[in-house]
């Protein structure tokens, strides 16, 4: 199996994650009687940390699709390589860190990580891109 498959599926799990995770944080504020509800009533304002954890889970939403389409499209056009093996894992390394440093309150490193992440969605969609 190719390596990029993998880590799309770590990606999968790491979406997992951003979801659970923000999630509780959502019930630990607004209880179980929320959780549980049609959630029809706007419910206060995040707490920071809380905040921090669903602003984290849709950027991760928002760049994982193409995490998806350059991986899933290395393998399915035959252009794995070494480039494209370390792009994805510098990706889904990127965003693996992301999440405690977003969730703390980091910022420029919470940025620099994120820019590590698209250089290597960057690595992955070269080859895809060039043709």
């Amino acid at each position: 199996m190719p390596v990029e498959l993998r880590i799309a599926a770590f990606g999968a799990a790491l979406l997992i994650a951003h979801i659970v995770i923000a999630a509780v944080f959502k019930t630990g504020q607004y209880g179980l009687k929320w959780d549980f509800s049609a959630r029809d009533e706007i419910p206060s304002p995040p707490s920071e940390a809380t905040g921090r954890l669903i602003r984290a889970q849709a950027n991760f939403e928002e760049t994982f699709p193409i995490a998806i389409v350059a991986l899933l499209g290395v393998v399915i056009a035959g252009r794995t390589s070494e480039a494209t093996a370390l792009g994805g894992w510098i990706w889904l390394g990127a965003r693996v860190a992301y999440l405690p440093l977003y969730w703390v309150g980091i910022p420029v490193v919470r940025t620099i990580v994120w820019l590590a992440s698209v250089a290597g969605l960057v690595m992955i969609l070269k080859p895809l891109l060039a043709g």
